[in-house]
């Protein structure tokens, strides 16, 4: 009897599970439904940039994240953002469900829950659902689309060396197989000067141009493009853009039609706090058919974006884990999220242009970065930089010695304090000044 007994309360509780992330039975709500209400009733009346100061607010926020209080202090969330413990939770709840039988609970349960989800995705992205795949990371979505579409031999694709390198690399292996150009624009960063990006693209543009590849936001250096304007600039020459929105989706402000592109991917697992693996794909309906999927499909030519989904067995516990970071994306809003993570790199890296010897790579004003930034020590190159900060100071970063660049990449996100950022700024000044002294007594010998 009792076992019975608790088959069905498994089995109700399995039933909640599949539509969890947005009932009343989500974890959200059950953690932090009544918390986010009290937040919004006594900070409803601050305007993003003036909550982005309320450490109050954001202290509950760092609460929610284990990594608030692990043993290194991660700069590093341009790279793979930590998720709040909710989406851990959630991950390791649909996980245990899936493993009590895999083949039923996995495709007759929690597969049930992808709809909802890309109804929810949807919703964020500011885009139509039948618009939405989801997938596994930003890599894994564009190049369904570099891919994808049909180009020839001669065909023009125009890109930047600042692009991300997965990327790159996927047009270049296009251009080897079949013969089409890629180039590449060079920038020195950063740029505050939307026109003069634009007429960069616009110049490279010849009659055999069919596609420009633009990354929102320039992952090596933090740098914001402006991709809507590179986008009417290029559809007035009849010209597609696809869109990298890795480093932008999450964070910034934004609906993806908005930046009037043609195809957008992004990886979920960065400023969304999602599931580490959860990506997504947007492509504007009426071009759905042309794009071939990546992975085989019985329908490639399909108007159906689910086409691009058959990845087989996949992990559906982080895939539907990525309704809990959604709840609690929308918990705290787009655009106070976005304010407060521009504010807390301008925080660190007003600080750091007061110390001697160090540099910032990245514009400060808002139009042109968020979060990311690259910083640099007079004399240590980026690889001993970060090794120093992780070494000495448990701060990890990541080292950027590419191209023009010579840098670490510092990226805090909505768990990083002022206090931990204070901590950086000392870690750096006291690196500058170790470097300076090693100078000098060089000279001197």
């Amino acid at each position: 009897m009792s076992t019975k007994s608790d088959r069905r309360s498994f089995l109700k509780n399995a039933t909640l599970l599949a539509g969890g992330a947005f009932s009343a039975q989500s974890i959200f709500n059950q953690a932090y439904g009544a918390i986010f209400e009290d937040l919004s009733a006594k900070y409803n009346a601050f305007s993003p940039s003036e909550l982005a100061v309320q450490e109050d607010y954001w202290s509950t926020i760092q609460q929610a994240y284990s990594a608030s209080s692990a043993p290194v202090l991660n700069l590093n969330n341009g790279g793979v953002s930590p998720s709040p413990m909710l989406v851990q939770q959630a991950v390791e709840r649909y996980n245990q469900l899936s493993n009590q039988g895999p083949s039923y609970y996995m495709w007759r349960i929690l597969d049930q829950g992808r709809e909802p989800l890309r109804e929810r995705l949807a919703a964020l992205a500011g885009a139509d659902p039948e618009e939405i795949a989801i997938n596994r990371n930003a890599t894994e979505a564009l190049n369904t689309v570099i891919y994808g579409l049909d180009l020839s031999s001669g065909d023009e694709v125009i890109g930047c060396h600042y692009d991300y390198g997965n990327m790159m690399q996927a047009w270049r292996q296009r251009q080897e197989r079949e013969g089409i150009v890629y180039k590449q624009l060079d920038f020195e960063f950063p740029i505050e000067d939307d026109d003069f990006i634009v007429q960069a693209y616009k110049e490279a543009i010849t009659d055999k141009t069919k596609i420009i590849h633009v990354t929102h936001v320039i992952n090596w250096i933090g740098q914001i493009m402006p991709v809507q304007k590179i986008c009417r600039m290029a559809h007035e020459h009849g010209i597609e853009v696809i869109v990298d929105g890795a480093h932008s989706f999450g964070l910034l402000d934004f609906k993806i039609p908005d930046l009037e592109g043609d195809y957008f991917g992004t990886s979920l697992h960065k400023y969304l706090s999602a599931p580490i693996g959860s990506g997504m794909l947007w492509i504007k309906k009426e071009k759905i058919s042309k794009v071939w999927p990546l992975l085989c499909n019985g329908q490639p030519k399909s108007e159906n974006i689910r086409k691009f989904e058959s990845l087989g067995t996949r992990s559906f516990p982080i895939e539907q884990g990525i309704g809990e970071a959604l709840n609690f994306h929308n918990g705290i809003g787009a655009k106070r999220k976005e304010e407060r993570v521009r504010y807390l790199k301008n925080y660190w890296a007003e600080k750091a242009l007061k110390i001697p010897g160090v540099k910032v790579h990245t514009s400060l004003k808002a139009p042109y970065s968020c979060a990311i930034a690259g910083v640099s020590v007079a004399g240590m190159t980026p690889k001993d930089l970060e090794t120093n900060l992780f070494s000495r100071f448990q701060i990890h970063t990541v080292a950027i010695p590419y191209r023009s660049l010579s840098c670490v990449r510092v990226s805090p996100h909505v768990y990083t304090r002022p206090s931990d950022l204070d901590k950086f700024v000392r870690a750096l000044g006291i690196l500058a000044a170790e470097h300076a002294t090693q100078n000098m007594e060089e000279k001197g010998a």
